[in-house]
């Protein structure tokens, strides 16, 4: 059965396994694990509660299977849940970070160790505005510069529209550089 699910559709493993036919899921846990655990890893930086919501994303993706509609792709759905158990959880726990690093801000390296200090201290600062953000507008951007998805993919497994989803990345952006205008206004951030 194994050598024939790796070459099934996602839709066909999905139809197996609302037929009772579970143990098809676990191709279906292979081809998306990567994904759901490094979304998760960007908006939750313990690795063990990565882990434990990215189970916790599979079984809700297994107790919904029912619900998927073909008029999304099924990585798109998967997205979805994805993103919308991790803002549930944050709100939970009231967890704000996400590592500078990975979200796509480029800070020019530097040799010296005044340089990396300088450089460090940057990425805290942008670390720290973009944890202010409001969620709606985090993890647009978020999904946008650390996995790359287009403002298409963003509105489908956000479940907003795409206008919607250009203009919070947009607004978030702005919120960034007024927020760091000021800071270097008043000489407490520099670039």
């Amino acid at each position: 059965m194994k050598a024939s699910a790796i070459e099934m559709s996602d839709y066909e493993l999905i139809q197996q396994c609302l037929k009772g036919n579970t143990a098809y899921y676990e191709e279906l846990v292979d081809r998306y694990k990567n994904l759901v655990y490094s979304i998760i890893l960007r908006m939750i930086t313990d690795k063990e509660e990565a882990n434990d919501l990215a189970q916790d994303v599979f079984m809700k993706v297994y107790q919904n299977l029912a619900k998927y509609s073909t008029e999304f792709k099924f990585s798109t759905w998967v997205m979805r849940i994805t993103t919308n158990h991790v803002i549930d959880y944050r709100r939970k726990k009231k967890q704000e970070y996400v590592p500078m690093e990975e979200v796509g801000f480029d800070i020019a390296a530097t040799d010296s160790p005044e340089g990396e200090y300088i450089q460090k201290e940057r990425k805290e600062s942008l670390q720290g505005l973009l944890n202010d953000l409001p969620d709606m507008y985090k993890v647009p951007i978020v999904l946008y510069h650390q996995q790359g998805l287009s403002y298409q993919e963003i509105a489908e497994s956000i479940g907003e529209p795409l206008s919607k989803v250009k203009n919070r990345i947009l607004r978030g952006r702005k919120i960034l550089k007024e927020t760091i205008f000021k800071m270097k206004e008043g000489g407490s951030f520099e670039l």
